[in-house]
């Protein structure tokens, strides 16, 4: 993406009757690279249009072979027959203006028309089996192009998610993008079709008379130009409009999905819903008619300049066969080879059209690719199996485009066999921190240890593969209850000693739950899809939970573990994470009932650890600690305080 200075300030035209814009629907600040293409002129076209043909061939011949030589071959080779069609219709046309009798001129034209009847016949049957290959060729470029997308999105770091611009660049890459990759290879083929279309008739022309050729030629001319500055306009309107495009479906997702109803009635959001994709249609349609209004007027005078070009053709031709320069017969031919000429051109003109405005949303595609490859962790070669302990030594992380740090030079130490509690209030860093030690995010300063060794040394893959997190923002999978488990470690091998299903599901309180489904442990849990369940949010956090503990890691991150679980599950979870010496345990709760047996306590303010120790140490302290906890004490002694009184 080109770098910008800033956004365009919003235009008189692009506010609401209601109201003033919304941040979100201006211009956004890559409207800079759209300003550039909107200049772009006719011959900075032509002189690309080589290098995205033989990247649309490059892109094909990866994915089969075959099929892009029968696409381009048998297109070639219908040209070819196109010509001697041509040609054999000259003769018969010699023949049938000929003076003689009329039977005899048609037994002499026979020839001819058997030869022009035989290269239609086979060309239409090699452009039937260049279409074929064609549409072989376009669902195999889509699911190559789909799947390097998804290779890299799914392995880019999770700081990437965190960055305002790269949500931007993704859904642009998916929304056309993605889309476009056959779209080039099928414009590169029919343009191919147009340009051999045209080369055929322009070798039967120039064989009638050469003077026609050039005068071919410039007929075209004011179409190319047209199609080119359409598609211009038309790719520029469309960066314009992205973010606005995004916010008119989020809103009309809020107002019609099943996850939002209830809130959406609770609260009486229906008007402000409606108020708000009132305001962004609004701005859109506008957008638009503005789009069609330029797109009319760039047609009308195209249309118009083509129209006056057509005709100097045809008086050219005209004055030709009046000055006895060519026959009868020829022009007759003349005519049939012009219109098939002007057939090409339209073919290879739209053709070219299309392929410049899909590739220009193809190098999103391919933008975003590279940008998002740089964001791919290397990490080291160095083997994992297990650790002692891992050391946190003077860790910071700031998230893009923020001043303060999330987590501020941070030492700490993690040893197997340990539970160990991150405390404090809201927006402290604690779930931040437990994702540095689980390697989900690289610091911004300081280095983190396994056993000594650097991290950034340690395969990546391996070091993952020794944590499990239990968050408090689960997903919920469109899979059965046994997959939303096994999910957890899908790749573990038969012969690895490990927890089952079912045996993670006890641990986690969650195997009574699954068996009363109506098909147990295979319940579908989506309602989207027919016999789908679905589960309350304590239930869901018990089968996340259950996956969690299914992965058997050494490393187990517990981010508000029990936070929608009733008593006896939360009960239930905490006594199974205190009895594994062989795995540490971070764990994160407002809970603070729950970390009074931790090993030891964190407790961190504004992204920095101000206490340290276990319970019964911070509650002999002066500090936020015991603050917290006799807050939340209070609360109880004051419940169990009024249910004596009752008694």
């Amino acid at each position: 993406m080109t770098t910008v200075i800033g956004p365009r300030p919003p235009s008189e035209q692009d506010e609401p009757a209601d109201g003033p814009a919304l941040p979100e629907l201006e211009d956004p600040h890559w409207m800079h690279r759209a300003t550039e293409l909107a200049h772009t002129g006719f011959w900075a076209v032509a002189r690309r249009l080589p290098a995205l043909v033989r990247e649309a061939v490059a892109l094909a011949w990866a994915t089969s072979r075959r099929d892009t030589l029968a696409s381009i071959g048998l297109n070639v080779a219908a040209g070819v027959l196109t010509t001697l069609g041509l040609l054999a219709t000259t003769g018969v046309l010699h023949q049938l203006f000929a003076a003689g009798p009329t039977p005899d001129r048609i037994r002499a034209a026979l020839p001819a028309l058997a030869l022009a009847a035989a290269a239609v016949t086979v060309r239409g049957a090699l452009t039937v089996a260049a279409g074929w290959a064609q549409a072989r060729l376009i669902p195999q470029i889509n699911y190559a192009v789909e799947l390097r997308l998804f290779e890299t999105t799914s392995a880019v770091e999770l700081a990437a998610f965190d960055d305002a611009g790269f949500a931007e660049e993704m859904v642009r890459a998916r929304d056309r993008g993605l889309a476009e990759a056959g779209a080039i290879v099928n414009d590169t083929v029919n343009l191919v079709t147009g340009v051999v279309g045209v080369a055929a008739t322009a070798a039967a022309v120039t064989v009638i008379h050469p003077l026609l050729l050039p005068c071919l030629l410039v007929a075209a001319a004011p179409e190319a130009a047209t199609a080119v500055r359409m598609a211009r306009r038309q790719h520029s309107d469309w960066l314009a409009r992205i973010t606005r495009r995004r916010r008119k479906f989020m809103l009309g997702d809020l107002m019609a999905d099943r996850h939002t109803a209830g809130e959406v009635r609770a609260y009486q959001m229906r008007e402000f819903l409606l108020a708000e994709f009132h305001r962004v249609v609004s701005l859109e349609t506008r957008a638009e008619l503005r789009l069609a209004r330029s797109q009319t007027a760039t047609r009308a005078v195209g249309l118009s300049a083509t129209g006056v070009a057509a005709f100097g053709l045809y008086a050219v031709l005209g004055l030709l066969l009046l000055g006895g320069v060519v026959a009868l017969a020829a022009a007759a031919t003349a005519l049939l080879a012009l219109q098939s000429a002007r057939a090409g051109l339209r073919t290879a003109v739209f053709a070219t059209n299309s392929l410049y405005e899909d590739a220009l949303y193809y190098q999103d595609y391919r933008d975003f690719l590279d940008r998002a490859r740089q964001r791919v962790p290397t990490g080291g070669t160095r083997p994992v199996d297990g650790f002692d302990r891992i050391e946190l030594d003077g860790v910071s992380l700031r998230y893009p485009d923020t001043e303060t740090p999330a987590v501020d030079e941070v030492s700490l130490t993690v040893r197997r066999g340990e539970v160990i509690a991150l405390v404090g209030e809201n927006g402290s860093g604690k779930t931040t921190l437990a994702k540095l030690v689980a390697g989900l995010y690289r610091p911004s300063a300081g280095v983190i240890r396994w056993d000594g060794v650097d991290a950034a040394e340690l395969d990546p893959r391996q070091t993952a593969a020794q944590v499990a997190v239990m968050s408090q923002d689960w997903s919920k999978f469109p899979f059965t209850a046994r997959q939303n488990i096994r999910v957890g470690r899908h790749d573990r091998p038969a012969d690895r000693p490990g927890p089952g299903i079912e045996d993670a599901a006890r641990d986690a309180a969650a195997h009574d739950m699954i068996t009363e489904l109506p098909f147990g442990y295979d319940t579908l849990l989506d309602r989207q899809f027919k016999d789908g369940q679905d589960l309350s949010g304590g239930q869901w956090q018990r089968l996340v939970a259950a996956r969690g503990l299914y992965r058997d890691a050494r490393l187990l991150i517990c981010d508000e573990p029990s936070a929608a679980l009733d008593a006896r599950a939360e009960h239930a979870l905490f006594q199974h994470l205190r009895r594994h010496p062989d795995r540490a345990v971070v764990l994160i709760t407002h809970r603070l009932a729950n970390v009074r047996h931790a090993d030891r306590i964190f407790v961190l303010d504004h992204g920095r650890i101000v206490q340290e120790g276990d319970h019964d140490e911070l509650m002999a302290q002066e500090g936020l600690y015991r603050e917290l906890f006799q807050l939340q004490a209070a609360g109880y002694l004051a419940q169990a305080g009024e249910a004596a009184a009752e008694c």
